[in-house]
Order: structure tokens, then sequence, then C-alpha cells
């Protein structure tokens, strides 16, 4: 039968295609662009099979996290067997800390290749969202929302089709602002083209074969984008700090003031953290490369501080969005937004000269930054995009408060739980008592730095601990018996701040 492009499908009816076992390929980055009709009713679909006692699992991977009614609605129906590369759905969380899902942390740059190349398998179904579909001489344009993700690869690899939502919640006013491109699989690939935020080497749409459409839904849902907590006054001395810090690298001809270029990571912090950077009179007006767009950085678009933003989604609120939408003749030639391998690509991190400015959970007084796991084991969000931007950035920076929960854990401990940085990659870390910049610093020297920006009351604990180990000697002295004891004092007694160090020297 020929494909009908004025032809609808219900969510069930798409459902009913999945099968068992089937991998699902989903669209967006973040919440923004992902689909949010279809995969609740594949949910409601597992709990129908799981009510007369049949197996009903699918994989899920996508470009990064997704919108509560895919990674939420599958993790809560059970539905979801596998799940990759990256997610900050609380049910997700949880089902991946108890063993319900198997979770794949990776790269984000890795992983639209790594589907090529048939490493994670064959996609079944692809769902992608869009807001505007043409049929062009028998060939079929999909002009997507506010995020990409790995929506062309999908398109690309899934076997039994894409499944497409025709969302008219979002507004066709967005065509052209994207560039849509897929990098040539190894080996001697071309270089990508990329010297200026802004610079289009694709298309503005995914152009396929009818054959490949499975079948197109329509609906009218908002994004789920998650609102931006507060910043609180830590976050905001932690940005006036970083500017301070970026304004002295200008000065020293570290870096150039006239061709800035940052990354920002994704949340609240980042967000609170970027827009106070972006208030200091010392720091020029710069440009984003990055993975997202919030609602802070729109704000400094607006007022200029930010000359262009390419990015992979747009993910402020969705009263902003719609303004956008409303007058978005501005930021025509501003904003681009393009797929998760080009967004988080090393190549073009390193040829832009790019700062990046990452979140981190914890890091430890030699510069290794954990960023993904709590206390070593228990998964919060997965490395995302952070280490494509850290080993590829000129200047690397990772932030965080300098404790938790009300002071009762400190973010500098003796050794991370957990490593997805390491002191190789990380130029500088960040709190709101200061800057520890490690270029150029050895071990010792770094300690020092680190334990400077340390909250007050841990600095006495930490310089005890490095004394009681340069005991020992070696260039990075440790005790290893002793290295995790902040964090099983915490768990035993609910408190850092009690740990007894004799407790743990043999």
């Amino acid at each position: 039968m020929a494909f009908d492009i004025n032809s609808r499908l219900t969510p069930q009816e798409a459902a009913a295609l999945v099968q068992n076992g089937d991998i699902l390929g989903i669209g967006g980055f973040g919440p923004a662009g992902s689909p949010k009709s279809i995969v609740p009713a594949i949910a409601a679909r597992a709990r129908e099979e799981h009510g007369q006692g049949r197996p009903f699992k699918v994989d899920v991977i996508t470009g990064a996290s997704v919108g509560a009614s895919c990674d939420g609605e599958l993790a809560s129906a059970d539905a979801m067997d596998r799940r990759m590369p990256f997610s900050v759905n609380k049910e997700v969380r949880e089902s991946a800390n108890n063993g319900k899902v198997r979770y794949a942390d990776l790269n984000l740059s890795d992983n639209a290749s790594q589907l090529r190349l048939g490493y994670n398998g064959q996609i079944s179904w692809g769902i992608v969202e869009a807001c505007e579909i043409q049929e062009i001489f028998g060939r079929i344009r999909i002009y997507l929302t506010a995020g990409i993700g790995i929506a062309p690869t999908i398109f690309r690899e899934a076997e039994k089709g894409v499944f497409i939502e025709l969302n008219t919640w979002h507004s066709p006013r967005l065509v052209g602002m994207h560039d849509i491109y897929e990098i040539e699989d190894p080996w001697f690939r071309s270089p990508i083209n990329i010297t200026h935020p802004l610079e289009r080497i694709g298309l503005p749409y995914i152009e396929v074969d009818p054959y490949k459409i499975a079948g197109i839904v329509e609906c009218c849902i908002p994004d789920e984008n998650r609102a931006m907590a507060p910043a609180t006054q830590a976050q905001l001395q932690i940005g006036r700090n970083l500017a301070d810090f970026y304004a002295w690298n200008i000065q020293k001809k570290y870096i150039n003031g006239r061709r800035l270029i940052f990354q920002s990571g994704v949340g609240s912090g980042a967000n609170a953290v970027l827009g106070a950077m972006g208030e200091s009179p010392d720091l020029p007006s710069f440009n984003l490369y990055t993975e997202v767009l919030q609602e802070e950085p729109l704000r400094l678009i607006k007022e200029g501080k930010i000359e262009t933003a390419s990015t992979g989604a747009l993910t402020f609120s969705n009263e902003s969005l719609q303004d956008l939408y409303r007058n978005i003749g501005p930021y025509r030639g501003r904003i681009l937004i393009r797929p998760s391998e080009i967004s988080n690509c090393p190549e073009i991190i390193m040829r832009l000269g790019i700062c990046s400015i990452n979140t981190a959970i914890e890091v430890d007084i030699y510069g290794h930054v954990n960023s993904t796991k709590l206390f070593g084991s228990q998964m919060m969000n997965g490395v995302g995009g952070s280490c494509d931007f850290t080993c590829g950035s000129m200047l690397s920076v990772f932030t965080c408060t300098s404790t938790t929960k009300d002071g009762k854990i400190t973010s500098i401990v003796p050794f991370c739980t957990h490593i997805d940085h390491t002191e190789h990659f990380v130029d500088c870390i960040v709190t709101e008592y200061g800057v520890a910049d490690l270029r150029g610093k050895t071990a010792k020297e770094r300690a020092q730095a680190l334990i400077d920006i340390a909250h007050p009351d841990y600095r006495p604990i930490l310089r005890e601990y490095v004394e009681l180990a340069s005991r020992g000697g070696g260039h990075s002295p440790h005790i290893l018996t002793a290295a995790f004891a902040l964090h099983d004092t915490y768990q035993r007694k609910g408190d850092m701040r009690l740990v007894d160090w004799n407790e743990y020297i043999k």
C-alpha cells in the first residue's frame, strides 16, 4: 500500500505493533523533542500483558534523557529491560539501582555511531517527534521540534519503521532552526567542517523514503521540561568566582576574550552558574556550543550577553519556548539545534577551543571527579556529555557547592568513590569558596589548592589526611584503608564531620 501522508494512527494502534524484546529508538534530547503519546500507550499495553501473565519488556536507546512520559511510564510499568545512555528520571534511577533495569552508561558523542556500527543491537522501532511533515517528489521531509538527539540515526537504523508524533503544540515556525548531519562511519572519516558555533553543514530536516515511516500519530502535548530550582547563594557565588577566573585568564591571554565559547552542563545548578557569569561586567559577551539551552542562557541571548548558541535542545520552560515560537525572528541566525553526535563531538569541541563547565558530585584532593554515582554505587544520571567536553576542551571546569545535606557531606574528599574524569583532563574546580586552578600543579599542590576551596569545617580534616598520608611518601600520597573514611562515617553516623582517622589507619 502506498504511503499516505494524511493518514493517522492512534497511539494504541502504534503500541499494538511493538513486541516483547523489541528495541525502541527514541528521539529528542532531554525532555525537549521527546515523544509523549505513543510510549505511554506501550506502557499501558505492558501492564495489560503483565496482568495476563505474559512477559513484555523493551530496550530503550535515546539521545540523552527523555521526558517522564517515556522513561517514567516504561520504568513504572516494569516495561523497560535495558536503558542507555543517559537518564535523569527518578523511576529509571531507582530501577537501575535495584537491578530491575539494565542501565548502560555511554558518552553521548559515541551513541549514534555505535548504533550505526551495530554494537548495541538493531533498533526495531523508532519514535520521533515532529512539528511539520512534507512530501516532496515522493520523499518525506521531517522537521523536528525542540530537540534532536539521535533522530537521524533512528530513521536510518530502525528495522521495522519509525512512528512520527506530529505534535501541534510545537510551532512550525521552528522550521529552519535545525542543522542535521550524521558523522561518517570509520575509517578515514572526512573532517566535520564546523569552525564557528553557528556554521551550518547539514539540512534543516530529515529526508527519508516513505517505507521508513510506520505511521503518523497526531497529538498536542507540551514538553515535559523540569522547572529550574531558584538559584542558591552558593551557586551564584560559584558563577561570580568563575566569571572572575575567566576574566583573569583573558587578561593573562590564556584564552581569547574575542572568541569566547562556553559549554554548560544540565540542571538548575548549571543554569544558575551561567546566569551569574552573564551578570559579570568584567566578562565580555560570549558564544555557546553546548548540549542544552536552558532558561538563563535564553535570557542572556535576549540581553546580548550571549551572541550565538549551538545546542542539542531547547530545554527552557514551556512559557519561554512558546514565547520564542511567537517571536522567533530575532533568534534566526543566533540559535541552531544539532544532533547529539554533533553537539557533543570531541573533534569540534577541540577545534573551537571551548571552555567547558560541568557539575561534579564529588572531587578528590588530587583532581579526580565523580559526576555519576553516589558513594560509588548508586547511579544518579550517567556521564552524559561531560566526558566529551572535558577531554576536548581547552579549559575544562567542574563546579560544585562545597557541601550537601546541610553540611553533613563534603564535596571535596580524599578519594572519589567513583571516577568519571581523571586528573589528567580536569583543569579547574570551583566552589563558593573560590577557584582551584589545577593546571601545571603537582599532586600535592593540587591537594592544597582544593583543600583551600573546601568548606571551612572540612579543611582541617582534609589537611590532617594529607599529612598522615604523606608520611608514607609517594607522588600522590594515600592511606587506602582511610581513603573512604568520610563516606563510611556519613553512612554510619550521618555526618562526615565526625570522622576519626585513627579508626582507619592500620
